[in-house]
């Protein structure tokens, strides 16, 4: 974890590189809150410095985990991303079904970082054996920057141009260009894209543009939408433009969520699905299996993705180089073919 590292360290050598007392050494390993935490982030900085076994030091959890993991997610669009989302139940089940299998426990923190600053908080006030971030956001300098340091980390989302973090995603370019070409295939000239301004997200929208490029479509400007996570923001857009008497006969969703919005919004201007228009979403959520029409989407191996996570934080020793997960069309009823 860092250099200088010494299996032999002792409590005593600790409180001498700190320039504190044993007993302060012992009160901020046990996290105790008479320690102030800039004194702890050192103090644990340290220990991890000189391969202190702090974690086994402190009181084992109620089961003796081998490890734990927080889970962080940054703030988009002003606001945390909410834990109720569908998709990220979906990907903290993949994590904690691989982190059990690791013996393994995980946290998901109360902090949302908006900055560097919130970054190394979040990577330094914990006793966890490293931090996954679901999602980039807007943070992706700060996130580069926090590489530099000896926080452990992954990121879930999107790998970006200069990126010196270890993440793990799907392929979003091509994700967003198979749904965009599904649509094209079937005969839509007309083709929306609704998306939020996240990373992830930009890159589904790029190879929406890619697509239509390919299938000599023009892009209309008036089709590409910015929308917020989440159904309502999806279903409010889809009515505006209804109203305003914008054509389209094609939705292509960067998410399941969004995607279900947008088909509320059409079966209340008595519009049908796939009749009038088709829809593709984004993630393959278990709603997306259930919902009617049941619909065609873009499949992100979730599984796969807790796996890579965990293991990212807990081996030392495997390759950390950014993970790009295969996307694949899964065609079902809200295209028509």
């Amino acid at each position: 974890m860092g250099s200088g590292s010494n299996n032999n360290t002792t409590l005593e050598d600790l409180a001498r590189l700190a320039g504190v007392s044993a007993s302060t050494v012992s009160r901020a390993l046990n996290d105790q809150p008479l320690i102030s935490t800039r004194t702890k982030q050192r103090i644990w900085a340290l220990a991890r410095e000189h391969n202190y076994p702090f974690r086994h030091y402190m009181p084992a959890g109620p089961i003796g985990a081998e490890g734990s993991i927080a889970i962080v997610t940054p703030h988009m669009r002003g606001r945390p991303l909410p834990l109720s989302h569908p998709f990220i139940l979906e990907l903290l089940a993949s994590i904690g079904e691989a982190a059990r299998a690791r013996d393994c426990d995980f946290t998901v923190s109360h902090i949302a970082p908006t900055n560097y600053d919130d970054l190394v908080h979040a990577t330094t006030t914990s006793r966890a054996s490293g931090v996954i971030f679901i999602g980039q956001s807007m943070l992706h300098e700060a996130l580069n920057q926090l590489a530099g340091t000896n926080a452990r980390f992954v990121v879930w989302g999107a790998q970006m141009p200069g990126q010196r973090y270890t993440s793990v995603g799907s392929d979003n370019l091509l994700g967003g260009r198979r749904a965009t070409l599904h649509l094209a295939r079937l005969g839509r000239k007309q083709i929306l894209y609704l998306g939020s301004t996240d990373p992830e997200a930009m890159q589904r929208r790029a190879g929406y543009s890619e697509a239509l490029a390919e299938s000599g479509l023009d892009e209309d400007p008036k089709l590409v939408v910015p929308v917020d996570f989440e159904w309502e923001s999806a279903e409010a857009a889809v009515g505006r433009l209804i109203r305003r008497h914008i054509a389209f006969d094609g939705i292509v969703a960067s998410s399941d969520l969004i995607a279900l919005g947008a088909i509320r919004a059409l079966r209340k201007a008595g519009l049908s699905v796939p009749g009038d228009v088709s829809v593709t979403g984004y993630d393959d959520m278990l709603l997306s299996r259930l919902s009617t029409p049941t619909l065609t989407t873009i499949r992100q191996d979730t599984h796969e993705a807790g796996r890579l996570l965990v293991s990212r934080i807990l081996d030392v020793s495997t390759d950390h180089m950014p993970a790009l997960l295969p996307t694949d069309l899964i065609v079902r009823e809200s295209c028509g073919g």
